[in-house]
């Protein structure tokens, strides 16, 4: 505690600026006046940044067990987005309550013609906010594997850096591996040989091993704007435009007509199938205009509640395997530091 009231108060001039600075901006928060539009307005932006790219993070960051809210959220907004297109004729959706809420504008331009190019300017932000969310959630086992090749950490502490060494081992006594074992060591050696180009191309695709990239580029001390800067330059602009194109493509107006088509052939369950979701893409156009909007909401639909309850399956899920994972490794250097104990006391 001493050594920090030092440093503060070795840092008088800044402490005093930056109390400063956080009591103008709550007296300008709380005070009435014209600049309360200014104040909300930044204020939704603010949550907008943080809402997307928190999901981000939130899909890098699991603890082993990732919560992939490109599937959950991002997915189904850009999908959203391009049905609302089709059937509105626009992308000018009313602000309110865009983005929360689709609903088709009064008034459409007549020349207007829904593209792909169009519906992907219209979600780049979010989507490139959620990509740099994923970039950031990279960012602790690149920080992890550094830190333990700087202070000589034990490895054994983290199950990420204990599987890096176990890979290490194997490829050194040229143990035969499995197909997984040989995908990670080939994307560490791309990424130790290659540098920034193998790290934007690791980073570039839908990649589940990307930690190893990460963990490798600690391990061998590659700069951190190296690192960051290709992982960013990767997921937030490459990989988000593939996936922006893929869902774009597939909820396509046309496609997803010829989707239904095919459904109701599949034998003894087609028609069955077919009618939940023609249900489900009618309830959701009506939502869409304003008149039918009440009428929608109250008659509900099967497959958007079930998708509601798969929604809160999986964070709970994820909250779950979070703490199992934190109980995990609580328990694990409890035992450790019990077993040097034991041998301390031994051999004394």
């Amino acid at each position: 505690m001493q050594t920090y009231g030092r440093k503060v108060s070795d840092h008088k001039k800044l402490m005093a600026l930056l109390v400063a600075a956080v009591a103008i901006v709550v007296a300008l928060y709380h005070v009435p006046g014209k600049h309360q539009a200014y104040i909300d307005m930044i204020r939704l932006h603010m949550w907008f940044v943080t809402y997307w790219v928190g999901l981000g993070v939130l899909s890098s960051v699991g603890l082993g067990t990732g919560l992939h809210t490109f599937l959950l959220y991002l997915g189904p907004h850009i999908a959203s987005v391009t049905m609302a297109a089709y059937e509105c004729n626009s992308l000018n959706f009313p602000k309110p309550p865009y983005p929360d809420e689709i609903i088709c504008p009064e008034k459409v331009d007549p020349t207007f013609i829904p593209s792909l190019w169009n519906i992907m300017g219209k979600v780049r932000v979010e989507a490139f906010l959620w990509g740099a969310g994923t970039a950031l959630g990279e960012l602790p086992p690149y920080f992890m594997a550094k830190a333990a090749r700087l202070s000589g950490y034990d490895p054994d502490d983290a199950e990420d850096l204990q599987e890096f060494e176990e890979l290490k081992k194997k490829r050194e006594q040229g143990v035969d591996l499995n197909y997984l074992d040989r995908a990670k060591i080939f994307m560490e050696r791309i990424v130790e040989r290659v540098g920034f180009p193998g790290i934007l191309a690791c980073a570039s695709i839908p990649n589940p091993l990307f930690d190893l990239a990460g963990i490798t580029c600690g391990h061998f001390l590659v700069p951190f704007w190296t690192f960051f800067g290709a992982t960013l330059i990767g997921k937030a602009v490459i990989k988000m435009h593939i996936q922006k194109i893929f869902v774009i493509i597939a909820f396509n107006e046309i496609l997803i007509g010829k989707a239904l088509d095919v459904l109701k052939h599949i034998p003894i369950m087609g028609k069955r199938l077919q009618e939940p979701f023609k249900a489900f893409l009618q309830n959701q156009k009506a939502r869409l205009h304003r008149g039918q909007a009440k009428k929608a909401s109250e008659s509900g639909n099967f497959l958007a509640r079930l998708f509601e309850k798969f929604v809160v399956a999986m964070i709970v899920y994820f909250v779950v395997s979070i703490i199992n994972s934190l109980a995990q490794s609580y328990h694990k250097r409890i035992h450790k530091k019990g077993g040097k104990v034991h041998r301390k006391v031994a051999r004394d």
